[in-house]
């Protein structure tokens, strides 16, 4: 460890005299605080340090996936891949929703499904096909 600190020591004296610790972005200026309210104290710590090296507790992961799968679902038009990750979104869901002490009604999220289901079968009715194998949508 005293290696160590002797080679940091050297660093940041290096940088002292080259002027690159000077920021006037910061300068008079309170450092920006992470909002860690809800993590509890004893982990805050592990929690900075894993999201400094680029990781995410499996929580915010498995969010950031959920919000993926449903801009996904909003932006794709063929109707067989929307259903496709419509599953991967329910399996996904459930498998959080197994993983918490407490789970939560998944039921309330029913209605969304519903409505991406309906827009679906709409939109396959739109669609006629003809005995030549063209299509046409109908209004």
């Amino acid at each position: 460890m005293d290696s160590l600190a002797r080679i940091a020591e050297q660093k940041i004296l290096e940088a002292m005299k080259t002027g690159s610790l000077t920021s006037e972005k910061w300068k008079n200026k309170p450092l920006p605080l992470d909002d860690d309210r809800h993590v509890p104290d004893d982990l805050k710590m592990a929690y900075k340090i894993l999201k400094n090296s680029g990781y995410l507790p499996p929580e915010i992961e498995e969010k950031k996936e959920v919000q993926r799968l449903e801009d996904l679902i909003a932006a794709t038009e063929d109707e067989h891949e929307r259903l496709q990750q419509m599953k991967k979104l329910n399996v996904l869901l459930m498998k959080i929703d197994a993983g918490r002490k407490n789970p939560s009604n998944i039921a309330q999220q029913d209605n969304y499904y519903r409505k991406v289901v309906e827009r679906v079968s709409l939109n396959s009715r739109k669609n006629t096909s003809h005995q030549d194998g063209t299509s046409s949508i109908t209004e």
